[in-house]
């Protein structure tokens, strides 16, 4: 939990630092969609604005806000991943994720949310047509901050063995997964001992008794007249008469 809780709090530094530059923000989405010849229709998603960035964007200064936006965006979208596994969840806090990870949706539909009090957003955009086109997308990041601070203070409320549970559920599952792997892994490839064949034990023995097993073939090579020992101490036949010894 704590962890969460500083992820929140330096996404929360870093939109402090966009919303003071709100203005170049609206300013950028203008300049873009003016190159795109899109400005009839409002900011409507996150996708929107990643694709006036990447095709429609002439200078530096409107990339980086874009950027800006995009990455706590991007932020927000790891952090919902953090919250679902921290723990099972209850009706609300279940809801207030959703809601947050349906937000964050690159394809979602922001024209008809709007950040309201105590946020002025909406209110420091200049004209009617402003607040029409760029009201979703100006109110998103503080609605989403709004319902994981929501989350945070849910879950704060849950019993200490609820959180603890999990944690040793997920810990015990990770120790049964290694366990598993290293009997596999410790497993023998070949048979048993006890299943080798004759074959095989006769290879063995043999293999461990050299010197037993050439003293008994070579007991064997001298008593067999036909054996190659024979012949090299009796030396070849030769046929008897005058020139025989």
């Amino acid at each position: 939990m704590n962890e969460v809780k500083e992820c929140l709090r330096s996404i929360e530094q870093t939109y402090k630092l966009f919303q003071q530059q709100q203005f170049t923000f609206i300013a950028a989405l203008d300049h873009t969609r003016e190159n795109a010849h899109d400005k009839i229709r409002p900011v409507t998603s996150i996708g929107q604005v990643q694709a006036y960035m990447d095709h429609h964007c002439n200078n530096s200064t409107d990339r980086r806000i874009l950027l800006m936006f995009l990455n706590i965006c991007s932020d927000l979208s790891k952090l919902c991943q953090k919250l679902e596994a921290l723990h099972p969840g209850t009706s609300v806090t279940n809801n207030l994720l959703e809601k947050c990870k349906m937000l964050v949706s690159p394809s979602n539909d922001l024209s008809t949310i709007r950040a309201k009090y105590p946020h002025d957003v909406v209110n420091h955009l200049s004209c009617d047509e402003a607040k029409n086109h760029y009201g979703g997308v100006v109110s998103l990041i503080p609605i989403v901050l709004d319902c994981m601070k929501a989350w945070v203070a849910h879950s704060e409320k849950l019993p200490r063995n609820f959180l603890h549970n999990v944690s040793d559920r997920r810990a015990d599952s990770q120790k049964t997964t290694h366990q598993n792997v290293s009997s596999r892994a410790s497993a023998p490839l070949g048979p048993c001992p006890d299943t080798l064949t004759t074959a095989t034990q006769t290879l063995v023995s043999y293999k461990g008794n050299p010197q037993k097993q050439n003293s008994k073939h070579g007991k064997n090579s001298m008593n067999n007249p036909g054996s190659n020992t024979w012949k090299s101490l009796n030396g070849p036949w030769k046929p008897p008469g005058k020139h025989s010894f």
